[in-house]
């Protein structure tokens, strides 16, 4: 078996390469470094430092921050089980085997997917790194562990193992007091494009943060954030995909009869209705009854109108603001067939329009 060769201080002082710079205890053991000549360099005036437990920073300057990352990463890994869901058996091109389960989440994972409401990646007094439930480890310096019955499948950025940005900002706001900050970095999420406003409500109730204070008003202001950017989307969507111009946000009443509710968009020729679907999402199996009970109650007020619509002759065409922003081409094909197939159709019932 080929041993690694054993590895000199010269050539360990600084290198170019950070992975090269930040080696665990294990690692430095493979190339034939033992415990005691690593520490004997860590004393004071050494050529290495010791920020973490088992994790030795090969050179006596300041710790940057993407060194801290790795060095967080490497005292909360370990290799992976073979197949274990979310995580891949072999390591990638970019994963580092020494990371094994580990994953950045909250403010730092932030930072890396570009947040600028997100402190620098390493600043922050702590790190947030998710790892598996069972692991027998504790928090220590500026390494705080999260634990996840199954952690998120990471994605890579920069080389490195983070959670996907709605995990990352439950697990950030999870750990914030201040209204104003929870609120910034929830606007920027959706505003950024960074994920749709229903999976960040999804998260936010997985991990049963809902019902926090400063997070009641963040979750109103960040739906009405999604459903502006959403009636941003099928304007754009109608107008560069050459769809005859709609009436905008208006509502639809029987002469003399009941309010059937509001549209997004109706063609009044056509009879042709396109309703945004904005709702929340369905809340965790761990969500109180009066949580599911409101979508439930949500669903069926989505459900009554679209029957009831639909018996007037009137076609109603569901979008998802998700489907919008990542399928633009294919949801105006949906709303030009169904404008298309209204003159096969018998002529619906005639509405009153009235603006929203």
């Amino acid at each position: 078996m080929t041993q690694n060769p054993p590895l000199s201080p010269s050539h360990l002082r600084i290198a170019d390469d950070v992975r090269q710079r930040v080696l665990s205890a294990a690692q430095l053991r493979a190339h034939g470094v033992s415990a005691a000549e690593a520490a004997a360099r860590c004393r004071t005036g050494g050529p290495w430092q010791q920020p973490l437990p088992g994790v030795y920073v090969l050179h006596p300057g300041p710790v940057t921050d993407e060194e801290r990352l790795r060095s967080a990463l490497l005292y909360a890994g370990r290799r992976p089980a073979s197949g274990r869901r979310g995580v891949p058996a072999q390591p990638g091109p970019d994963t580092e085997p020494g990371y094994g389960e580990a994953v950045v989440t909250g403010l730092a994972a932030l930072a890396l997917h570009g947040f600028a409401a997100a402190s620098p990646p390493a600043s922050p007094v702590r790190i947030d790194v998710l790892v598996p439930r069972t692991r027998r480890l504790r928090s220590v310096g500026y390494v705080h562990l999260v634990r996840a019955a199954e952690p998120p499948c990471p994605e890579q950025v920069q080389g490195l193992p983070v959670a996907p940005v709605e995990r990352a900002l439950a697990d950030a706001v999870a750990g914030l007091g201040d209204a104003s900050a929870v609120r910034h970095l929830l606007t920027e999420a959706v505003r950024g494009g960074h994920c749709e406003p229903a999976a960040v409500v999804r998260e936010l109730s997985r991990a049963e943060l809902l019902g926090r204070p400063q997070l009641m008003d963040a979750v109103d202001a960040l739906l009405a954030e999604g459903r502006a950017l959403a009636e941003n989307r099928l304007y754009d969507t109608v107008r560069s995909h050459g769809l005859p111009e709609p009436l905008w946000n208006v509502d639809l009443r029987l002469p003399g009869g009941p309010h059937l509710g509001g549209v997004d968009a109706y063609w009044p020729e056509e009879a042709v209705a396109v309703v945004l679907d904005t709702r929340a999402p369905r809340h965790s199996r761990l969500d109180d009854d009066r949580r599911r009970a409101e979508h439930d109650a949500q669903w069926s007020a989505y459900a009554a109108k679209r029957e009831h619509l639909e018996r007037l002759g009137v076609t109603v065409v569901h979008l998802s603001p998700k489907k919008l922003r990542d399928a633009g081409e294919q949801q105006a094909i949906v709303v030009r067939t169904a404008l298309m197939e209204a003159a096969d159709r018998e002529p619906a019932a005639y509405v009153m329009i009235l603006p929203r």
